[in-house]
């Protein structure tokens, strides 16, 4: 034994199995603390939303039951997390503290306070990769630069390498007597929350992947995009508070095989493709990745038609469908995502932050790295090899939503309406169209097409 006892500091990886950290604590101590700070760094940057928080709290609930079964418990603190760790490691005698490598700027910067802190303890922090990503974000990369910036190359290298082996939970997890935890926190506390919005933890994670896997695997290549269907595994709040391994995900999708299970681990690698970006270029959270010179409109340039957008009376029925999922779910398909973006930047040319905010203020999963990327790809100023592309959201309703199934589920007012006019209820005839209480579009796409073409240029 290296030191009688170890700290493992949970972050974006609330979870007991496949968890190296903590098997790693476990391996050279006789005793380990599991510490969670809920972080004042994360407050102050406003990323502690009520569907985050509500979710979080059912996984630190879930994670304190789970260590109680094996003879421990979570140790919970608030405030500044280097700070609450030099504390524990006070209070506990620690000799080492073992956490999960994070990619974000503000996450390798708090690594290296934390590193700095600990050392002039004589307490060693060791941080361990492919935690909270199924490759570690340096793992591949091409030569002469330090990451890649187009996702098929990175996909063809990113196949090619060998996972680590899945870790099992631990039989028991000693934890020693004497340091003190706050209370958990509860869902109940938290106001403001989407009423639709899932349960968290990892029993409810492990248990949603395996009836998914037995149920919606094989058919997830097709169906991946099917709005109505809603055939996607709804795995991202799981992956985003890491009460899922993406390692175990990849590697169970593998041994299960076909063509679903491909579509399946090529949108994990899509997860740690933006991972890697962001870990090396972490500007790219607020700053074009690829600037094309834009003048976007603001929100208070674009106000009305931001706050349409918003709050899904755009007059583009599967635009609003995808916002009001978003604030009855606190989730969205991610096929509504793409549309939703495409309309917000190129149709109404809207800076792309003002819907990466909105995003980020209500997705249970929304992650820097995955939300920020995502925005950038799709507003053009990210990875994506075709930055002038328009989704035109009527006719990708009638591909991907071909019976209206979707749109009459969330734009209730449209009900009666059967495709493809519930798609465009502003083609009906005027008397009739009068009977939907449902707005006229904010803009017309030819008009938002003809906007996008002249600001970018392409005229």
């Amino acid at each position: 034994m290296s030191a009688p006892v170890s700290v493992v500091l949970f972050t974006s990886d609330l979870r007991l199995h496949d968890h190296p950290p903590l098997r790693a604590a476990l391996a050279s101590a006789a005793e380990v603390v599991p510490l969670f700070v809920r972080d004042e760094g994360i407050d102050a940057a406003g990323f502690a939303v009520p569907n985050r928080r509500a979710f979080l709290a059912d996984c630190l609930r879930d994670l304190d039951a789970g260590l109680r079964k094996r003879g421990g418990r979570l140790v919970v603190r608030s405030g500044d997390v280097v700070a609450r760790v030099c504390e524990v490691v006070a209070e506990s005698g620690a000799g080492a503290v073992h956490m999960a490598a994070g990619v974000s700027g503000y996450a390798q910067r708090r690594e290296e306070r934390l590193e700095r802190a600990l050392r002039a303890r004589g307490c060693r922090l060791s941080v361990h990769d492919s935690v909270i990503t199924a490759l570690a974000p340096g793992a591949v990369a091409p030569a002469g630069s330090g990451h890649f910036a187009v996702f098929t190359p990175y996909f063809r290298r990113w196949s090619g390498e060998r996972l680590r082996d899945v870790l099992g939970a631990p039989r028991a997890v000693p934890v020693p007597a004497g340091v003190r935890s706050e209370d958990l926190p509860s869902r109940a506390d938290v106001p403001g929350t989407s009423p639709g919005l899932a349960a968290g933890g990892e029993t409810a994670g492990r248990g949603r992947f395996a009836a998914w896997r037995r149920a919606g695997l094989a058919r997830y290549g097709d169906r991946h995009d099917d709005l109505a269907g809603d055939a996607t595994s709804r795995l991202s709040p799981h992956l985003h508070f890491g009460t899922l391994s993406p390692v175990e995900l990849v590697r169970r999708a593998r041994e299960a095989g076909g063509p679903g299970a491909d579509a399946f681990v090529r949108q994990l690698a899509w997860r740690d493709f933006h991972h890697q970006v962001l870990a090396a270029r972490p500007a790219a959270a607020l700053a074009d990745y690829r600037p094309r010179h834009d003048r976007w409109r603001t929100e208070e340039s674009a106000r009305e038609e931001v706050a349409a957008w918003k709050e899904g009376r755009t007059g583009y029925p599967v635009i609003d469908a995808a916002m009001r999922q978003l604030l009855h779910e606190g989730w969205m398909h991610n096929r509504g995502r793409l549309l939703v973006a495409s309309f917000l930047t190129k149709t109404l040319y809207v800076d792309w932050r003002v819907g990466a905010r909105h995003f980020l203020d209500l997705l249970v999963d929304g992650d820097v790295a995955n939300n920020q990327l995502n925005w950038q790809w799709v507003a053009g100023t990210g990875t994506d090899t075709r930055p002038n592309r328009v989704l035109n959201p009527v006719a990708q309703a009638g591909r991907h939503d071909p019976e209206g199934a979707y749109v009459r589920r969330w734009v209730p007012e449209l009900a009666g309406l059967a495709a493809p006019a519930v798609h465009a209820p502003w083609t009906l005839p005027a008397p009739e169209r009068a009977a939907y209480d449902y707005p006229v579009p904010v803009v017309a796409l030819s008009e938002g097409l003809a906007r996008f073409k002249r600001a970018r240029g392409r005229e």
